[in-house]
Parts: structure tokens; C-alpha cells; sequence
């Protein structure tokens, strides 16, 4: 089940609003999120256009969750943060997925909660690119 106004979904142009594809994982993919004050900052997207976790079964779920942990392990071995925060919305994109935003002490949201998009630093597409193969390397 696809949504045609979904960038998840569809990819292309709708997803390069906002990232960029790294790879397929078991059952979602992982996407790196553009916006990187908050190096290797990524999201995790179910396969399918679900709006909550409820709506997949508890072996999708648990699938769903080792790919989160999967691509977590790998944004660890690849940028060592200090923490990293997973946020699950969707209010407007009603496709499951989560955020997995690495935190490094003294960055200015340390001890709060990370802001969806801070419109603070992108990179070039080379940038992007080595970031890119530094998760790749680590899953």
C-alpha cells in the first residue's frame, strides 16, 4: 500500500525535500535526514503506508523495531554520540517512521527535547555522500 503524495512512499522529488535514501533494511528503509545539525541524523520508514504501529502485526512490529536497532548500532559506530533520541510522530505524515537523532553535550538542545527541523546546516552532495558510506560501513 503506497500513498502517491507520500515521500516515503514514492521517493523521487517528494523524499528530497527532506532526505536521502541510504538503503533498504528488513522491512522499512533507512533514509538520511538532510538537515545534519545533528550529525548522522536519520529515519527509519516502514515499507508499507501505515499510520501507527497498532496497524502492522506484532511480528512486523518486532521486525520494524530490529531495524530501528540495526540502523541505531550503525549511527552509533558511525558518529559516537553522546545519546541518541528516537521520535515517532507522524501528525502530518501519517507514515510510520522514527527519528534517530544523535545528541552530542554542548549542543544547544542538550538536556531538551531535538527540534523537528532546525533549518540550520546542510551539506553538499559530497558531504551527504561520505556521510552516507559511514553508515553503510557500520550496518
Amino acid at each position: 500500500m503506497k500513498d502517491v503524495n507520500c515521500g516515503y512512499c514514492q521517493g523521487g522529488e517528494l523524499l528530497a525535500k527532506f532526505g536521502i535514501k541510504i538503503c533498504d533494511l528488513d522491512v522499512s528503509q533507512l533514509i538520511l535526514f538532510k538537515e545534519q545539525s545533528k550529525p548522522g541524523r536519520c529515519i527509519v520508514a516502514y515499507k508499507d503506508h501505515v499510520s501507527e504501529i497498532v496497524n502492522i502485526s506484532d511480528e512486523e512490529r518486532n521486525r520494524f523495531f530490529a531495524d530501528v536497532t540495526r540502523a541505531a548500532r550503525a549511527i552509533h559506530a558511525a558518529f559516537a554520540p553522546d545519546k541518541l533520541n528516537y521520535g515517532a510522530y507522524g501528525d502530518t505524515g501519517c507514515h510510520l517512521h522514527m527519528h534517530l537523532v544523535p545528541k552530542y553535550k554542548g549542543q544547544d538542545e542538550w538536556g531538551g527535547v531535538f527540534q523537528m527541523n532546525p533549518d540550520k546546516k546542510y551539506l553538499s552532495e559530497a558531504e551527504y555522500e561520505e556521510m552516507i558510506e559511514k553508515i553503510r560501513k557500520c550496518l
